[in-house]
């Protein structure tokens, strides 16, 4: 299994955010921790948010998450108020890629495969 941590500020209101926006499902959540985690439509990767007095600045790691229509995903997304960063880049016959920023501004993006078109 993998469990992707993310540092929030908010834990309920990260929770909601991950349910509403990216779909994830509640597993458990500790708040005498300031600890969670969902699942993911992947077995066995779940995201764990842990609370913090103060989120440090986005460092290198993105999690990466496929969908199957980016265009689709990200205009729903944009409609709900979630802050995309620039344009949809498309690398013809391998990949489109969209970079987002959850409410604690870590980035992620979305990721649609290509080869098959």
């Amino acid at each position: 299994g993998l469990t992707c941590s993310i540092q929030v500020s908010d834990l309920a209101r990260s929770m909601k955010w991950y349910q509403e926006k990216l779909g994830f499902t509640k597993l458990y959540q500790i708040d005498d921790m300031g600890w969670a985690e969902l699942s993911t439509e992947i077995k066995g990767v779940n995201i764990g948010l842990s609370q913090v007095e103060k989120v440090g600045p986005s460092g290198n790691t993105k999690l990466t998450f496929g969908v199957k229509d980016l265009d689709h995903t990200r205009a729903t997304l944009e409609k709900q108020g979630v802050k995309f960063t620039g344009e949809t880049i498309t690398i013809p016959g391998m990949v489109k890629l969209a970079t987002f920023m959850d409410p604690d501004q870590n980035v992620h993006m979305f990721y649609q495969g290509l080869q098959a078109e």
